[in-house]
């Protein structure tokens, strides 16, 4: 039995953010009927990718979910919203602020019919302030809330994220907050609503660097993999070509590490023995560390480090990551949709020993369970048919 079976969740998102959320629902055995304009969620078009029409992206964050569409232009879309959302649990919608008070369906309006509802509102800028309008997608969010600032090198300038990095910490802060809200119904009888913004959640995910601005009023340098507290916490290059990512968090793990690579006088040297010195000493405990991993190959130092304990990982490459025997057992998922054909997913990571998540639907085609959950829908009605 899956931990969230028999929830019902009316999923009104669309895009990334409000659809992961949703789907880590699914995926604990919600039911999430997610909830789309006669145009589609436009992730059904978004990018390059398709798989027979369907959008890559769609099919990523979209599967366990059953799927309506509602025109809610028209009165039968509204009654048809609002009757679905009285029998609801969890609301979810990621519209512009004040769109859904427009229509009829803000939370105010649907806790006259159903006090026992969880509303969530997922916002790029929040309800309130000067950009509260404002279109927001991840790498506004990323450049706007100082994510930024810190990622990236000097000669490189401010970078994203090589994922979508602010819709990510989003969905799984709505995710946490449906939880809480569910708890805290669980003990009121009654719902609330959740605000949650894109902005917001990624200022948050800034944490604790916030500290460090605080006591020191100092933005982090950017400093593309290396890290402004620590040295070495950098990548560098092996003989052939690739690359090792090496930390030393104190002076234990640095002396594991001039040990492991054959340096025991770095241990003892005055500018390397300590991390304040280290610190103050970054390029040349750079440039040491490069000439000294130089000389030998990614094959001829992993048993070297891993032996010896140290704090360290090779920069795998994608075909590595989704070929390794031990993900394709974990993590890796078969989906065979009627619609899109058979395609690969990441299966949820969350391990429970009593109600383990599943994948048991494929990403909905537009409209296609129309017909069972809304069986007396009026004539001309849209239908998967």
């Amino acid at each position: 039995m899956t931990a969230l079976k028999g929830l019902k969740v009316l999923d009104f998102t669309q895009m990334m953010t409000g659809p992961m959320g949703t789907m880590l629902l699914a995926d604990a055995g919600a039911d999430v009927i997610k909830v789309e304009q006669p145009s589609g969620d436009p992730f059904r078009k978004s990018g390059e990718t398709t798989l027979n029409g369907t959008g890559a992206f769609f099919l990523g964050v979209n599967r366990n979910k059953r799927g309506i569409v509602l025109d809610l232009k028209t009165s039968e879309g509204l009654a048809t919203a609002k009757a679905l959302a009285a029998e609801a649990d969890v609301f979810v919608e990621n519209f512009r602020p004040g769109f859904t008070e427009k229509l009829g369906l803000g939370y105010e309006e649907l806790k006259k019919v159903n006090p026992r509802l969880i509303y969530c509102s997922i916002t790029g800028f929040g309800q309130t302030g000067p950009d509260r309008n404002r279109p927001a997608l991840d790498m506004v969010i990323q450049a706007m809330s100082g994510l930024m600032q810190i990622t990236g090198s000097k000669e490189s300038g401010p970078l994203r994220t090589g994922f979508p990095f602010s819709d990510l910490v989003t969905a799984l802060l709505s995710t946490i907050g449906i939880l809480t809200a569910l708890e805290a119904r669980h003990k009121t009888g009654e719902g609330q609503r959740i605000d949650l913004s894109m902005m917001d959640a990624s200022i948050f995910s800034l944490v604790p660097r916030d500290v460090y601005f605080d006591a020191t009023g100092h933005t982090p340098d950017r400093l593309g993999n290396e890290h402004w507290d620590i040295v070495p916490n950098n990548t560098y290059a092996t003989k052939d070509g690739r690359e090792v990512m090496i930390i030393t968090i104190n002076d234990k793990f640095w002396q594991i590490l001039c040990d492991a690579i054959g340096a025991p006088s770095m241990k003892t040297d005055p500018e390397t023995a300590t991390k304040g010195a280290r610190l103050k000493n970054r390029d040349l405990v750079n440039r040491r560390l490069s000439e000294i991993f130089a000389t030998r190959t990614l094959a001829e130092w992993d048993p070297i480090l891993l032996a010896a304990g140290a704090i360290y990982g090779p920069v795998k490459t994608w075909p590595e990551v989704f070929g390794d025997p031990k993900v394709q057992a974990d993590l890796i998922r078969t989906i065979d949709s009627p619609s899109a054909g058979q395609f690969r997913v990441i299966n949820n990571p969350l391990n429970f020993s009593a109600t383990p998540t599943e994948i048991s639907l494929a990403p909905p085609s537009l409209g296609e369970h129309n017909d069972a959950i809304i069986p007396n829908a009026p004539s001309g009605w849209p239908s998967r048919n």
